[in-house]
């Protein structure tokens, strides 16, 4: 009996010890999505930024102008707030918080900085990140 204690006990351990490990891959691979979304903002390339947003109709985009439905009008309204590399500038980030929602998806809370010849300009966001076919992409995204 003591023996089937602690197998079990040593398979509940190791469960846990799994769930986290994978809990952290997610989120270091989430980390490394935004990492890019900056690079490439940082080089004024918009559409590269965007290859971290789910490419469909059903992407949300909440901002101080309403919603924007679909990844191509997200793509356009961020191509029309930020017509420049004045207007870019240089992006920065602090994640305030990643958090498992349910298997596959999380919610990122952070802030964002953007050092700028137009003018610097800050914010802060909500993301929330899905996995899907086998990518890490932003599905909604409410940023002020």
């Amino acid at each position: 009996m003591k023996t089937y204690f602690l197998i079990f006990c040593t398979l509940i351990v190791s469960q846990i010890s799994m769930a986290q490990s994978t809990e952290e891959q997610d989120i270091k691979a989430i980390k490394a999505v935004l990492k890019e979304q900056r690079l490439a903002w940082s080089k004024d390339n918009i559409e590269e930024f965007m290859e971290g947003y789910w490419k469909s109709d059903s992407l949300k985009f909440y901002g101080s102008n309403g919603i924007t439905y679909g990844w191509e009008n997200t793509l356009e309204r961020y191509k029309k707030a930020y017509p420049s590399e004045d207007h870019t500038g240089t992006l920065s980030f602090k994640i305030n918080a990643v958090s498992k929602i349910t298997d596959g998806a999380y919610y990122v809370l952070g802030e964002y900085h953007l050092k700028r010849n137009a003018g610097n300009a800050d914010g802060i966001f909500m993301l929330v990140f899905k996995k899907i076919d086998g990518e890490w992409k932003i599905i909604a995204d409410t940023s002020s």
